[in-house]
């Protein structure tokens, strides 16, 4: 098949920040050894990283830059034309029971789903650089935050991860070097974008996700969906927290008193422009300020008050129906370094 993603060969100084945790580093080799890959990546999350990662995107044709005066520091990436949103179909819960992935999820058993996905990977790398990304979801100092890492052969992928989640350096100080800490294991492979070999699979008692076949950011973007409400949800349940589909914003009144709001919509239907609010001309004096528009991890203090905090650091979203009419903040916030 053609190679959807040629390796990239980084000078000294880019793609070599390997953590020193053995647990990360064993996982990586074993992942390597499976896929098979030309040379492997370690990302940092730098701004010279990331202007590097740029410009081979640019030459691999993976994003076009934008005009410079109307939209600065902006790229456009475009996904196949079969691969343009999340598969429910052919996402899985692998638990031990079928009992346990609840009755809303489509499930798999686990040992079966790994040898299949095992498969599909072995050298699905060849020819290709293997990234490893470590992140972090959550602000830095809060109790609820967890650490992630995703490999992935998708340069796309990677520097996505750099706006949607809080990535490199801090996630590996956040970890450690205990080998037994608690980080979440994802393996992502773009293999041929073929619907048919098309898999994003859920493992919750491993804390691990594989996703195959896919370069949409809803399938690939394992830090979204698939950890902070997926994988999110198992680990709330069992450390007494909520991992939840809800927008997190802030009302301030005139006399300075400020209020929080938490918000269930389903997708598509409103999160984001509720989140980004600009209150209407006869509400003068009143201010909303945007915490999350799509994913909230909230747990009860030691006071009987609920907090929230949003998990993720960008916006990834839906974009029909978008204007500024119905969301200048969200337009706005698009027109350049996007």
């Amino acid at each position: 098949m053609d190679n959807l993603a040629p390796a990239i060969s980084p000078p000294p100084g880019i793609g070599d920040a390997k953590p020193a945790n053995p647990a990360v580093l064993d996982w990586a080799q074993e992942v390597a050894r499976l896929t098979e890959p030309e040379n492997i990546f370690w990302c940092d999350g730098s701004e010279k990283e990331n202007a590097w990662l740029l410009e081979q995107a640019q030459r691999l044709g993976v994003v076009l830059k934008l005009n410079a005066e109307k939209k600065p520091g902006s790229y456009l990436h475009r996904s196949n034309p079969n691969d343009v949103a999340r598969v429910e179909q052919f996402t899985l819960i692998c638990t031990p029971t079928k009992e346990e992935a609840g009755p809303t999820n489509n499930w798999a058993a686990p040992a079966e789903t790994y040898t299949k996905l095992h498969e599909m990977l072995r050298g699905a790398m060849r020819g290709r650089t293997m990234f490893v990304v470590p992140y972090i979801m959550g602000p830095p100092d809060s109790p609820l935050t967890k650490v992630g890492f995703e490999i992935t052969d998708s340069i796309y992928v990677v520097l996505s991860m750099r706006i949607m989640t809080r990535m490199g350096a801090v996630a590996v100080k956040r970890l450690g070097n205990n080998p037994n800490g608690e980080w979440n294991r994802g393996v992502h492979s773009l293999l041929d974008v073929n619907p048919d070999r098309r898999l994003i699979c859920h493992f919750p008692q491993d804390n691990a996700i594989i996703s195959v076949g896919s370069g949409y950011g809803g399938n690939v973007l394992l830090s979204k969906k698939c950890l902070a409400l997926r994988i999110g949800s198992y680990l709330a349940r069992k450390q007494g927290w909520l991992a939840e589909h809800m927008l997190i914003l802030g009302v301030e009144a005139p006399d300075g008193r400020k209020h929080y709001v938490a918000a269930a919509f389903p997708s598509a239907c409103g999160k984001t422009n509720f989140a980004m609010l600009i209150p209407p001309a006869h509400f003068k004096g009143w201010k909303v300020t945007t915490v999350g528009d799509d994913i909230a991890w909230m747990q009860i203090g030691k006071d009987g008050r609920l907090y929230a905090v949003n998990p993720e650091n960008g916006y990834f979203g839906v974009v029909p129906g978008t204007s500024y009419k119905s969301n200048p903040n969200a337009m706005k916030s698009i027109e350049h370094d996007t």
